[in-house]
């Protein structure tokens, strides 16, 4: 990958991609340490690890780059964006006249990316509103630190204040993704995504060898485990890169046909079929859904002793077992949902027999859609249970560290890793595949 890049620096063109996509990046490094007007979230920022551990606050936060954590321009990130992409995307499926915009060519992909805009402005504006009674009933606005809260028509122009500048904060981010994929290198909103997890390297890096609580100052077990987790870290990345490229290739015979004077067919391809299909979707739905119940006890706040109450939010915490097999059971789950949105194999054998092709050995039609469908059902599972492997490994880790009684917590979860190498192996892709356009073979060899 990094040789990709360096031989990219080289063509004059590329370059000024690079460096028009690293601006754009470093625009949303600064808006995302810029503080709204009227927000005081001070040094320590306004969740604190402790007590948004397991929260839909923690996930924001992971996502935004700690922006969400301490009030800035950019604290709604493109969490808006991906959201109301994802909901389209599902709407697609469900609604025909959606669908069928869906399958209009450029125009209509088009008028779906139009309608994700306006969507993510209103998801912006919705979780801003939440966002701003949050710290206004927790005391994180400015003028409640000072002791003389805003009453009448300036409590009005602090709140329109606050909102307006987290959802423009989230349109302005979603605008400069769309620059990047126009001008730029990579996926705007995936590169972007990136940056802020990586922004939180160096801080989690940090903490580990701080003289307050950071593992290695306890020195013994707690140094000897944090090694252990950094090694298994690495060979994880190593494993992601191979499921990424990993794929099941069914194959495919089209017979000869005559059009006027010219032959066509009468060739063996193959449909290729990734391993892991959904990519991080399983993980984001799963843990987002495994959120909310402790989301909901940070403002409930339920205390020891509470009965089934206290019990009940005790399961979804991330130091629980039940949590764990309600994570492994929720990713399988939702690995088959998004690989029936994906693929659907009636289509795929329809496109097969139009085309005058076969695969060898099953008849076309209904015997094909179902030989598919057999394979893809594979292919989900195992996809499932080897992403489970990376969504897992730091909850596992942490119960059995405090099973042993040296409770350890990875900072950095699966998601985060899945997203970081995920990226990364997409852009030196697209990087590659631009020098391809360009003849510059030598610099591939």
């Amino acid at each position: 990958m990094f040789r990709t890049f360096a031989n990219a620096w080289k063509v004059a063109d590329l370059r000024k991609k690079i460096l028009f996509t690293a601006l754009i990046l470093l625009l949303f490094r600064i808006g995302a340490a810029i503080p709204v007007p009227f927000v005081n979230a001070g040094a320590d920022g306004i969740f604190k690890e402790a007590q948004m551990s397991g929260t839909f606050m923690e996930y924001l936060t992971m996502m935004t780059g700690d922006a969400f954590n301490y009030g800035t321009i950019f604290a709604m990130s493109i969490t808006p964006y991906i959201n109301s992409s994802i909901i389209m995307q599902l709407l697609t499926v469900a609604i025909p006249a959606l669908e069928r915009l869906s399958k209009d060519g450029e125009e209509g992909r088009k008028k779906i990316a139009t309608i994700t805009r306006y969507v993510t402005v209103g998801l912006a504006l919705l979780q801003s509103t939440a966002y701003y009674f949050y710290l206004r009933g927790n005391g994180y606005l400015l003028n409640d630190a000072n002791g003389v809260a805003f009453t009448g028509f300036n409590a009005v122009f602090e709140a329109l204040v606050i909102i307006l500048c987290f959802t423009g904060g989230a349109a302005l981010i979603m605008w400069l993704g769309e620059q990047i994929n126009d001008k730029g290198i990579g996926n705007g909103i995936s590169l972007i995504l990136f940056t802020g997890i990586v922004s939180r390297v160096p801080s989690i890096i940090a903490s580990l060898f701080s003289s307050n609580g950071g593992y290695f100052s306890y020195g013994g077990v707690y140094a000897v485990l944090s090694v252990f987790a950094a090694v298994v870290l690495l060979l994880m990345i190593a494993y992601i890169v191979w499921m990424d490229n990993a794929e099941r290739r069914i194959p495919v015979q089209y017979a000869k046909r005559v059009v006027g004077r010219k032959m066509y067919g009468g060739q063996n391809t193959h449909i290729p079929i990734k391993v892991n299909m959904s990519g991080v979707m399983p993980i984001i739905f799963a843990s987002s859904i495994l959120t909310l119940p402790p989301t909901i006890n940070l403002f409930v706040q339920a205390k020891e002793g509470d009965g089934w109450y206290d019990h009940f939010f005790k399961f979804f915490s991330s130091s629980s077992w039940v949590y764990a097999v309600l994570y492994f059971v929720m990713i399988i789950f939702f690995a088959y949902f998004y690989a029936s949105i994906q693929y659907n194999p009636i289509e795929m054998a329809n496109n097969i027999r139009k085309n005058s092709g076969a695969i060898p050995g099953i008849r076309p039609g209904k015997p094909t859609s179902d030989y598919i469908q057999k394979i893809l059902s594979r292919i989900t599972l195992l996809g499932a249970l080897l992403l489970s492997v990376v969504a897992l490994f730091p909850i596992l880790f942490q119960l059995i560290t405090t099973a042993c009684k040296y409770p350890m917590r990875i900072s950095l979860g699966g998601t985060s890793i899945i997203i970081l190498v995920g990226v990364a192996l997409e852009t030196a892709k697209q990087l590659e595949s631009q020098m391809m356009m360009r003849h510059y073979k030598g610099f591939l060899d």
